[in-house]
């Protein structure tokens, strides 16, 4: 409107032409004041400039406003905009021009000229094959210093926007955005200045350094023992004989395309960040498997205790708000591979990529954060099809802490509403492009017209492509006749069996349609209650028939059960503890567990009912000393048991020996002419007296001095009696003798909070408990 109506010498003479008036001025109608300037006089009246814009003044606004306008719209589009003013953009060309042809990017792959490490750049010539690379946004955690000290692997940190100036950590590269402009990388011009996807220039950095195998992480990743070799497989070798086979899902079914891998090590009810939210509901454990040679998983996906990789929609629906998740998989659970045309997400803070998949670890940068590695993850998955390549699910291998925060779940709407789409469009795509890196840009290509990205992430894998050229990468040879082939038949002889652990998970703790009932929002509080605490719990039964089960019963409650027996089982992880000397083995666990708030000793003769004990303090020491029988004191002068005798006077060396605070509590708790005796089936401490009774087991030394004896005595020195929470195990039932007919099921029951004695030797006892505990919790049904 502002062109048509902009006046011209000729219209303007025609104008006043038309007004009669020749040179003059026209006349108005109603002689309005400024009613002139509706005709613009001809230019050839000697007007000054002044003059000219105040009778213009109104058309000049809207003249300034359309140019700044249309500069709005040319710096938009030149600059990085996000996906959502992108599509926007280009819905309002194609609805006037129609849909406009994304340009394919040219790129001459001979002409790639290799990319020198600059002698000014900070490790111009360091070299090392094995990589971590992380993403920094904040000061180094104790997470990130653990991980730089994992020996044979270099720790590479890629600062952004958000992270401190002066970063620094020991035993760490740190990559911060002014080091990674003189990188002279292509790939750094699309990265975001405040996102981990700048994590894209690491990758290049350490292959240009030298790297075999890239373990992609993030800084809260706590890897168990620091040996990545001890979970992942690093060395693939060369060669069948080198490697034994693997487990693989099934190809029997061609229209099962995705699949939870959390199912297959025991977790039925939780699924990862980026499955379709309509497969969720398929927890039925595998049929059978198939098996496949091991040595060209080229992609690992680990698995992650406390927090695994899962998504809002999960994290806000499977517990309250202020709890922080603390799940555990199957460790022992075997490593499974996943077949052409089947795939499942993979993420970036727990993923182990060999050097033949190498092009894979480019981020997308026109998608959120929350879904780029994950869209990433897919879009490698059906690349590495192409080269004979599959990704492979381990174990845990990593343990991070939830830290409680916010999942944003707009950032993952990206995933919830495409990718269903985005994996039916992967295993239908096709191409019949010669080279590997020549499929690369052609899928990226197809995924921006099909809107999963945009023409910026096809310039980013174009640039991305010719930096792996350029610092050295090979690309590996097609496979391209595995796809599409006939899949072979599966006889009875290649079906395997595995049955997964069905482990204690969070599903418990919230109805699966999002209700919470009465028995549900129990379990959350005693979860969250003891959720912390680690029960050690000694086994006078056949540990291989009824370890696991004890572990499944409270395992769901405390934060671990360690099992102790007479006997070891590494396969059934039992340690080795003699019950009459067991207090000596628990300092070796409290060590273990530093972090815990408390431990819970429990023998597996009492019950232990933790729905009555809610209002236990866990900051005071538990022990059975007002229960009769349990707790008695026996004189010492006039005691004619002589292992009694014995007994009293390996207390009195100990106390004897013993600082002036423990020999001035016992004394003044028991006097010196007498004994405590406690059977100790149950007993607490806290986290604030840990320390001391790791000190009294020191003193005691190799003296054989009995758990029964030494734990009551350990209580009297370390507190006062009337300082223990003596009201949290009052209500205990305590049988010494029972009736020739009586059973368990007599005296139990669930209003006490620990039932003795019981007698549990194999799963029918086992289930027998159950279902008398059920009284107290429900849930407790779903594991007979």
């Amino acid at each position: 409107m502002l062109v048509q109506d902009r006046p011209s010498p000729h219209g303007a003479a025609t104008a006043a032409a038309a007004g009669g008036g020749g040179g003059g001025k026209p006349s108005s109608p109603r002689g309005a004041p400024g009613a002139d300037r509706r005709h613009p006089r001809p230019f050839a009246k000697n007007l000054d400039f002044a003059t000219w814009a105040s009778e213009h003044s109104s058309k000049l606004l809207l003249l300034l406003f359309a140019v700044a306008s249309a500069a709005a719209v040319f710096l938009l589009r030149g600059a990085a905009p996000d996906a959502a003013a992108l599509l926007c953009l280009d819905r309002s060309r194609s609805s006037s021009t129609g849909p406009a042809k994304l340009p394919y990017p040219d790129v001459a792959w001979s002409k790639v000229a290799p990319l020198a490490i600059a002698a000014g750049v900070p490790f111009a010539s360091f070299r090392a094959e094995r990589w971590i690379v992380v993403a920094v946004s904040t000061p180094p955690t104790a997470a990130l210093a653990a991980l730089a000290r994992i020996k044979g692997w270099q720790l590479l940190a890629v600062g952004d926007s958000h992270t401190p100036a002066g970063w620094e950590l020991k035993g760490a590269i740190f990559l911060s955005l002014e080091l990674q402009a003189q990188l002279g990388y292509r790939s750094v011009d699309f990265l975001p200045y405040g996102s981990h996807v700048r994590k894209t220039a690491g990758y290049l950095f350490a292959i240009q350094h030298g790297a075999k195998v890239i373990f992609d992480a993030d800084d809260r990743a706590e890897v168990p023992g620091n040996d990545l070799g001890k979970h992942f497989d690093v060395d693939l070798g060369s060669g069948v004989t080198n490697h034994p086979v693997l487990l693989q899902y099934s190809h029997a079914d061609p229209n099962r395309t995705v699949v939870n891998p959390y199912v297959h090590f025991g977790q039925r009810s939780v699924w990862p960040r980026g499955l379709p939210l309509d497969k969720v509901g398929e927890v039925a454990h595998e049929v059978f498997y198939t098996e496949v040679f091991s040595g060209r998983q080229f992609i690992q996906q680990g698995l992650s205790d406390g927090l695994p990789d899962v998504d809002a929609v999960f994290y806000f629906t499977r517990k309250p708000p202020t709890s922080a998740f603390d799940l555990r998989f199957d460790s022992e659970a075997p490593k499974v591979a996943l077949p052409q045309g089947m795939m499942a997400p993979v993420n970036s803070f727990n993923t182990l990529f060999q050097s033949p998949a190498f092009w894979g670890l480019m981020m997308p940068v026109s998608v959120s954060s929350m879904a780029a590695d994950v869209i990433r993850g897919y879009w490698a998955q059906r690349i590495l099809w192409e080269i004979g390549g599959y990704v492979a699910f381990y174990p845990p291998t990593i343990y991070r802490k939830d830290h409680i925060q916010a999942y944003p779940f707009a950032e993952e709407k990206d995933l919830h509403v495409n990718v269903g789409r985005l994996i039916k469009f992967l295993n239908e795509w096709r191409s019949n492009k010669r080279t590997l890196f020549e499929k690369i840009l052609d899928l990226s290509y197809a995924m921006a017209e099909e809107g999963f990205w945009t023409e910026q992430d096809v310039r980013l894998t174009a640039a991305w492509l010719q930096d792996l050229l350029s610092v050295g990468y090979r690309q590996p040879r097609l496979m391209s006749l595995e796809i599409d082939r006939q899949r072979a038949t599966i006889g009875e002889g290649d079906m395997k069996e595995f049955v997964p652990k069905k482990l204690p998970s969070v599903h418990l703790g919230v109805d699966e349609i999002g209700t919470v009932n009465y028995e549900i929002g129990n379990l959350i509080k005693w979860r969250k209650n003891f959720g912390n605490v680690v029960m050690i719990m000694h086994v006078s039964g056949p540990v291989d028939r009824t370890a696991l089960e004890w572990r499944l019963l409270y395992g769901r409650i405390f934060k671990t059960v360690i099992i102790l027996a007479e006997q070891s089982n590494a396969e059934l992880a039992v340690e080795r503890s003699t019950l009459s000397h067991a207090y000596k083995y628990l300092p070796k666990v409290f060590e273990r567990y530093s972090g815990a708030d408390g431990f819970l000793f429990l023998q597996d003769h009492m019950i232990l009912n933790y729905w009555n004990l809610l209002q236990a303090d866990k900051d005071k020491l538990w022990i059975t000393n007002k229960i009769a029988h349990s707790w008695i004191t026996v004189p010492l002068e006039s005691n004619k048991e002589e292992w009694f005798v014995k007994q009293g006077a390996l207390v009195k060396q100990v106390i004897g020996n013993s600082p002036v605070h423990f020999q001035t509590n016992y004394k003044e708790n028991i006097g010196e002419d007498k004994i405590a005796f406690c059977g100790s089936e149950l007993f607490y401490v806290p986290h604030r007296f840990v320390e001391d009774f790791g000190d009294l087991v020191g003193l005691v030394g190799n003296l054989d001095l009995h758990h029964k004896i030494a734990v009551p005595m350990f209580f009297m020195a370390m507190d006062s009696p009337q300082n223990f929470d003596s009201d949290a195990l009052a209500g205990t039932v305590f049988k010494t003798e029972l009736p020739a007919n009586a059973t368990f099921s007599t005296i139990y029951t669930a209003q006490a909070p620990a039932v003795f004695p019981v007698k549990v030797m194999n799963e029918i006892d086992f289930i027998k408990v159950i279902r008398l505990m059920s009284k107290g919790d429900p849930l407790l049904m779903e594991l007979v």
